[in-house]
């Protein structure tokens, strides 16, 4: 008897890689990767408020406890899909969890705003992992014809995060602002254990460990000296020295890591991948959808509370529409993207983002919130049907062993809108704006401004709205004009094949669209 148990083979959660289940077990593991990712940035931003109040902070540096964490994870994310591809999926998406936890633990026992901003760098480190991983995961998991249903699956636990964070922070907020960053750690853990548990390596690992250390620090000089110019610069004042260093920074390293990446002999971000004219046109429907959207959740937290004067919580509520919108397209897409291709239904999401955020520039101190809860309503909508064909077209399309610099790559070009988009929209709703007047608003204490106060303000932000609204027209416009991308129903013609289904290429090849 004993024999027959020691030869039992040990049971364990999930499934082998090659079982027809095992798509959706990865799933589940990205899923909470996501769930994580959306709640502590809807946490966050509902708190910035408060952190101003208790860390007596800038305005400048509560802008910067957002944007760092996005510097960080954008510039990263390429070299932690490349490490990925190098070394294994499932290592490097555990470790991003593991990475993030203690961020998080750190970020909970800051004392200043600088601090903070330490703490938040090693969180973007972390998520850099998490995001460069996911979309592969996920990639290699599932066959070409449901990865619309696995993007628009994970997308649509993205909007439920962002209904969850909002909330969820506002009412951490009442307890301590400490424990916006502490909830992070039990779930981060869980999170690892769950990824130890259920993930498999299904590519091969690459035979290159090289490291461009180049390419990622002018990359990271870069990008830095571009968002920090911008945003401080619309904060305080074009004119200081700082914001010209930093701009003229952006202007030289940006175009040099260009010139680096096309003669590395293993780049941080490979440009081959750009050749896909499929891949290189949904980059930059990403890039422009990030750019217009990103900031709207920034605006409305201080919309809410500073402008209406909210609570926290209240304030999440009514965030809520935004994420619900998404939750409700987003799987409704992705369905619709793998029988009849994504290109129409992405560049139709757009021009929906684009109705909604021209809406929003009717909204005054006063208004009722069933309209800023509809609009918000309409561009979670557009969101939805833009994001999950949009990634499934982009990833469809690249071979198994490039995956993780593809996801990591679409990461990067998707985050560095988002991160200029915040620092647009800052640059322009507080110019001209007192610093009496900003401190108020931004710190949550909006009722106590009079109505002339506060015209300004919501000029700006309407103006920053109508910016944001015809960047989505360009971005349907981009979004229309790439390759038609189908799902199943896609023939395959002589002498093309699958990139699931061919034979691997050469590295710094990518499979045709």
């Amino acid at each position: 008897m004993s024999a027959v148990t020691a030869a039992r083979p040990k049971r364990r959660i999930g499934v082998d890689r090659d079982h027809d289940h095992y798509k959706w077990w990865a799933l589940s593991c990205t899923s909470v990767g996501m769930l994580l990712a959306t709640i502590n940035s809807g946490t966050l931003i509902i708190a910035l408020p408060d952190l101003e109040r208790h860390l007596h902070t800038s305005l400048l540096t509560l802008v910067w406890v957002i944007l760092v964490y996005m510097i960080a994870s954008t510039v990263l994310v390429l070299s932690a899909g490349r490490l990925s591809d190098q070394f294994g999926r499932k290592n490097a998406y555990i470790g991003g969890f593991l990475m993030f936890a203690a961020a998080s633990l750190g970020a909970g026992f800051s004392t200043g705003g600088t601090e903070l901003i330490l703490w938040r760098v090693a969180q973007g480190l972390g998520g850099a992992f998490l995001f460069a991983n996911s979309a592969a995961i996920v990639t290699d998991a599932f066959p070409r014809e449901q990865l619309g249903v696995a993007m628009g699956t994970n997308t649509m636990v993205a909007a439920v995060g962002l209904v969850i964070g909002p909330v969820l922070g506002g009412a951490l907020v009442d307890i301590s602002w400490h424990w916006v960053f502490w909830f992070n750690v039990p779930f981060a853990l869980l999170g690892s254990l769950w990824a130890f548990s259920i993930l498999r390596e299904i590519t091969g690992r690459g035979e290159d460990t090289s490291f461009d250390a180049l390419g990622t620090g002018t990359f990271l000089i870069g990008l830095t000296g571009l968002v920090y110019g911008i945003s401080r610069g619309g904060i305080e004042g074009w004119h200081g020295t700082l914001v010209f260093a930093s701009l003229v920074a952006a202007v030289i390293f940006l175009p040099l890591f260009v010139v680096i990446e096309r003669h590395h002999r293993a780049p941080m971000l490979d440009l081959t991948i750009f050749r896909s004219r499929l891949f290189s046109a949904a980059s930059a429907a990403a890039f422009l959808n990030g750019l217009a959207r990103f900031a709207l959740m920034f605006v409305f937290v201080f919309y809410f509370q500073g402008v209406q004067g909210d609570t926290p919580i209240l304030a999440g509520l009514k965030l809520a529409p935004l994420a619900l919108g998404m939750l409700i397209a987003s799987p409704i897409a992705g369905i619709y993207a793998d029988r009849r291709g994504s290109r129409a239904l992405a560049s139709l999401g757009m021009l929906v983002t684009a109705l909604g955020l021209g809406l929003m520039t009717t909204l005054g101190q006063e208004t009722s919130y069933w309209w800023p809860g509809l609009f918000q309503f309409v561009v979670g909508i557009g969101s939805g049907m833009f994001n999950s064909p949009n990634t499934a077209a982009m990833m469809g399309v690249v071979a198994p062993h490039r995956r993780g610099i593809a996801s990591g790559a679409r990461v990067l070009v998707q985050n560095t809108g988002a991160v200029l988009s915040i620092a647009f929209v800052m640059a322009v709703v507080t110019n001209g704006i007192s610093p009496t007047v900003l401190f108020s608003i931004f710190s949550g204490l909006g009722t106590r401004i009079s109505a002339a106060h506060l015209a300004p303000f919501l000029a700006n932000m309407h103006f920053a709205l109508w910016c944001m609204s015809g960047l989505s027209l360009v971005g349907a416009v981009v979004a229309l004009a790439r390759p038609k991308h189908a799902g199943s129903q896609t023939p395959v013609t002589a002498g093309e094949e699958a990139p699931a289904q061919r034979a691997v290429p050469q590295s710094g090849q990518v499979a045709a669209a």
